[in-house]
């Protein structure tokens, strides 16, 4: 094993002294060819080109003398330390830190980002990372080869945005433009690049005038609870029975939604269900035939400040563009627009019958396409608690399925 490991972070500005004096003593440097391209590297050090981490950790696993492994900005923020620091390896490492290349990405925008959120993009994460670009009014995306600001932009179609990408920062080359999102897939990126994705239909959240207490999105914004009272939502229009808050209340905590999901709302009525899967950090796509509820849901996001996207239309044949959800809300259509659903193979579905019958045709079809079914009869009764005496009391028949393979997100 190697007496010892230095991780050095490099954001293109001169080493510091305590990074000369590791880089000085190493037999072993591991970096991209232009960190092994430094003038400070020693000559007669042995060179990793920095392809595959683990490979790399074996290397200096099995090397008797001192390593170094450079890397780009800020090597503990979404870098190499974590692999390096993997238990089979058994590496202790030091690290001598630079500026992140998101801190700089925002500092060349000349904006703060302790509200945004910040994302990685690999091939395999990249939808999830535009799920948030939807959700969020602020987002750093670290990009890489085939998960960068063209693909980012593709899958954003339908939303906009504007993207600030930062290309090669810390470089002779570097270069920041600005661009909406429609008009990144017209342009060739160099890679490395970050892109702030910002915007939104309700803007630029601000975070006060004395700042935040946390980073990213203030968990405490808006009202407490998961769901509002029915008299929040509908702008003097009575809700349905398949949007009482006790149901809603029981559907969300049944389909879970979370950052990185992206959530079918369904004949979302007055946007009661979107706006609170919203506010609970999930991108929505909200759906209804009905343009006045679509209005009403979009004045509901507004309201309670969350981004969904509202899309007018007839199910199912309006949901045959829309991108991949992970969980959806089936709140009108019947039969024929969850079998719709179920052929896009989501990880869970939450719909309701009024009658038992409805309720077996429901069930029968979501296990036919193999979701393990559950249904529970709810009964709510409301009291007028000055006298207690019953006002109004609504039964629904709540089916929820779960697709077993796909309990782990895409």
């Amino acid at each position: 094993m190697a007496d010892r490991v230095t991780v050095i972070g490099w954001d293109g500005s001169p080493l510091t002294a305590a990074a000369r004096s590791a880089l000085g003593a190493a037999t072993l440097v591991a970096g991209a060819a232009h960190h092994l391209a430094l003038p400070e590297v020693p000559p007669r050090a042995e060179r990793i080109r920095l392809g595959s981490v683990s490979l790399a950790a074996r290397r200096i696993t099995g090397h008797r003398g001192t390593a170094v492994v450079l890397a780009d900005g800020d090597p503990g923020f979404f870098g190499v330390v974590r692999a390096l620091r993997a238990p089979e390896f058994g590496l202790e490492v030091e690290v001598v830190p630079a500026v992140s290349s998101v801190a700089a990405a925002f500092a060349r925008a000349g904006m703060p980002w302790d509200d945004a959120q910040v994302v990685v993009a690999h091939r395999r994460t990249l939808r999830r990372a535009v799920n948030v670009c939807r959700a969020h009014t602020k987002v750093a995306v670290l990009t890489s080869p085939g998960a960068g600001p063209a693909e980012l932009g593709l899958l954003m179609e339908g939303v906009h945005r504007t993207f600030v990408i930062c290309e090669e920062l810390g470089t002779e080359r570097e270069q920041v433009s600005v661009v909406t999102s429609d008009k990144a897939p017209d342009h060739t990126w160099r890679d490395p690049n970050v892109v702030i994705v910002i915007g939104g239909p309700a803007g630029l959240v601000a975070a006060g005038e004395g700042g935040g207490w946390i980073a990213g999105r203030d968990p405490a914004a808006g009202p407490r609870g998961w769901v509002q009272p029915d008299a929040e939502y509908g702008e003097g229009v009575a809700l349905g029975e398949g949007e009482r808050d006790l149901l809603r209340s029981a559907q969300l905590a049944r389909l879970g939604p979370r950052v990185g999901d992206l959530v079918w709302d369904i004949g979302c009525g007055s946007g009661a269900f979107a706006t609170e899967a919203a506010r609970a950090g999930a991108a929505v796509i909200a759906v209804d035939r009905d343009l006045a509820a679509c209005v009403r849901s979009e004045s509901a996001a507004r309201r309670f400040g969350v981004q969904v996207q509202i899309v007018h239309g007839s199910a199912p044949h309006v949901l045959e563009n829309l991108p991949e959800p992970d969980v959806v809300r089936v709140g009108g259509g019947g039969a024929a627009v969850v079998t719709a659903v179920a052929d896009r193979r989501p990880q869970r579905i939450v719909t309701h019958a009024a009658t038992r019958d409805a309720a077996e045709l429901v069930g029968r079809d979501l296990t036919e396409h193999g979701y393990l079914v559950e249904c529970a009869l709810l009964q709510s009764v409301e009291l007028d608690t000055r006298a207690w005496t019953e006002t109004e009391r609504n039964v629904v028949f709540l089916l929820s399925g779960t697709l077993p393979q796909r309990e782990t997100p895409r």
